[in-house]
């Protein structure tokens, strides 16, 4: 899916794709700790204000986590 841009593409193209695989990493790490902080007993607003979002942001994202 490359485009032409300029005569760093291949960098932009690079970093860009670390980016990607970056936020995929931490939303898998985020899925986790929220399933590991529901079972440990963290309400859905307790898990919001470690996260600095609300508790209804963090329900609606992962009601099925428990």
């Amino acid at each position: 899916m490359r485009t032409s841009v300029g005569t760093d593409g291949g960098g932009v193209y690079d970093e860009l794709a670390a980016v990607r695989e970056a936020k995929r990493e931490i939303a898998r790490r985020e899925e986790v700790a929220v399933r590991r902080a529901r079972h440990s007993g963290l309400s859905w607003a307790e898990i919001g204000t470690l996260l600095g979002v609300t508790r209804q942001t963090m329900h609606r994202k992962y009601r099925k986590v428990g």
